[in-house]
């Protein structure tokens, strides 16, 4: 029999509580849904909250299949939000927003990633921050994406822009800037100088071109994921990984001290003691006090 709960005043039917998702942890669809419902939520929900959500579903686990789900899932409670988010092939496209307890439960359910654009339903195609995504080809590592993270840093900050840390969840690093609305086409040309121009500064280490020959041992730093089209993991969600990794906020400090990738993975069991010590590392992102322009010189 599927158990019947109720969130906030919705009832929701929670599927296979018992089921093993992470082999590797033993970690159970349960303990999944606790970790969104008790750790998770109230870092998580900001920033969800207004933006179109694309899901990774993996209902079977890591090991299982993997696909990903833009229009709302069939059986979709009416009670959940969705916005119009038209594109070529289907004008009359809509997408759920995960706006609340209950919806965030109802999407967990599922088995998903989350993973949010940079810019909210209010404005399609006016991004509110920007995101550098960090990937490295084998053999380096996400300590080599801290370093080039840290000259990004000062880079952004020499733009007069603060910038912000988390793990992809994966092998590497996003960086996220808050920004004062602009078209995303803006932003992506402005992130895509930013990464030609660390492949210049770190020719050894950096690379801005997704080749795959050239990948090896450099930091990819994929500009992409600026596009309008495209979204990125959302900050505190789960991933379809081996355990259950998070794409976890960090701390500047732990970017310059990292010597070793393990350092940098954080699990579901590890957040609520990090939420407890810094709150929401992201939280700049989501208070318009911290937003600022691009520069003035961009196309």
């Amino acid at each position: 029999m599927t158990p019947i709960t109720e969130v906030e005043g919705r009832r929701l039917s929670l599927s296979n509580l018992d089921k093993v998702l992470y082999p590797a942890t033993g970690t159970t669809k349960g303990e999944v849904l606790h970790y969104y419902a008790a750790t998770a939520a109230a870092a998580i929900l900001p920033h969800l909250r207004d933006r179109p959500v694309s899901f990774l579903r993996y209902p079977d686990g890591p090991g299982g299949q993997l696909f990903v789900t833009k229009n709302p899932p069939p059986g979709t409670p009416d009670w959940v939000e969705t916005t119009p988010v038209p594109h070529s092939d289907d004008p009359g496209a809509r997408q759920v927003m995960v706006q609340d307890l209950p919806a965030l439960m109802w999407a967990a359910n599922l088995v998903v990633e989350f993973h949010t654009p940079q810019w909210r339903a209010q404005a399609p195609e006016t991004a509110d921050r920007m995101v550098l995504d960090l990937d490295p080809g084998s053999p380096a590592t996400v300590v080599e994406c801290c370093a080039v993270a840290l000259w990004l840093r000062e880079r952004l900050a020499a733009d007069g822009l603060s910038s912000y840390g988390k793990t992809s969840g994966s092998k590497g690093l996003h960086l996220l800037v808050p920004l004062e609305p602009v078209s995303s086409a803006v932003v992506s040309s402005y992130a895509k100088r930013l990464a030609m121009e660390a492949e210049s500064a770190l020719p050894a280490l950096a690379l801005h071109r997704m080749k795959r020959a050239l990948r090896p041992g450099k930091v990819f730093v994929d500009f992409s994921q600026n596009s309008a089209s495209k979204t990125t993991a959302t900050p505190y969600t789960l991933r379809a990984r081996a355990e259950p990794a998070v794409s976890a906020p960090v701390t500047w400090e732990e970017i310059e001290g990292c010597r070793s990738p393990e350092e940098l993975v954080f699990r579901a069991e590890d957040m609520a003691a990090r939420l407890e010590r810094y709150g929401d590392l992201l939280g700049p992102l989501l208070d318009p006090e911290e937003a600022r322009a691009l520069p003035a010189d961009l196309p």
